[in-house]
């Protein structure tokens, strides 16, 4: 956990960015090995880089309906998550493994940050908006069918940023927290409130008390609400086009 006699202050291990790209093969019949197009690859950045309110110069997102937009203009994930994913796939994995732009370093995950944070990024102003609701492309990238139901279900989602003040950053910068409005909601409540708690209608009418939290989220614990929406409503996400 933070330390909280000092301000907060996340290293980066890692700064990328990526283009959309077409990966897998148009004639495959397996799910996971068929077409489709992401920008889930991202390579590292070594010299600054201007962040816009949308994103990292040189960083697009391949489904601007589900992905990008002002709150989900960063995309951060913690490296202190990778060792237990490596020995659950079997195999090696590190900083992009989850097409984050920022790879937070230590042993910051996300039950140190805290939903509405701002932090300092080099002359950018940025804030968590929402933690990421993992999708079925992680998934197919790693061509294990249940890493993304893994990936909600241990919490170990990372999160969504929105950029507050554009500015130029380096990979050498650090997240310096500068506000906490809900020292309340660390992401691994925030999370909670959506996964395993979400029944809980008063947890969830308390999250989306919080305006900080992103449109995305918001829209979908409203619906859970006023029952627009099924209340276990996952599925599609998580497995998409891989369950065939």
């Amino acid at each position: 956990m933070m330390d909280t006699t000092a301000p907060l202050s996340l290293p980066l291990e890692s700064l990328r960015v990526g283009r959309p790209q077409q990966l897998g093969l148009a004639a495959a019949t397996e799910p996971l090995a068929r077409a489709w197009t992401s920008a889930i690859h991202k390579s590292e950045v070594t010299a600054p880089v201007w962040l816009t309110a949308l994103n990292l110069a040189g960083d697009e997102q391949a489904d601007q309906r589900n992905h990008g937009g002002p709150d989900q203009a960063l995309c951060a994930y913690p490296a202190a998550h990778y060792a237990y994913w490596s020995e659950r796939l079997g195999r090696e994995l590190g900083a992009g493994a989850f097409g984050e732009n920022l790879t937070i370093g230590g042993a910051y995950t996300e039950a140190d940050v805290c939903l509405g944070d701002v932090y300092a990024l080099g002359e950018a102003l940025v804030q968590i908006s929402q933690p990421r609701s993992p999708c079925w492309k992680i998934a197919r990238r790693w061509q294990e069918p249940l890493f993304s139901q893994w990936l909600q279900e241990t919490g170990f989602t990372g999160w969504y940023l929105r950029v507050l003040q554009p500015g130029r950053v380096a990979p050498s910068d650090r997240l310096v927290l500068q506000n906490r409005p809900h020292p309340d909601w660390p992401l691994t409540r925030v999370n909670a409130a959506k996964y395993e708690q979400r029944h809980d209608r008063a947890l969830v009418a308390e999250l989306l008390a919080c305006p900080e939290l992103g449109e995305a989220w918001r829209r979908k614990l409203q619906g859970r609400l006023s029952g627009a929406l099924p209340i276990n409503d996952d599925a599609n996400r998580l497995v998409g086009p891989n369950a065939g």
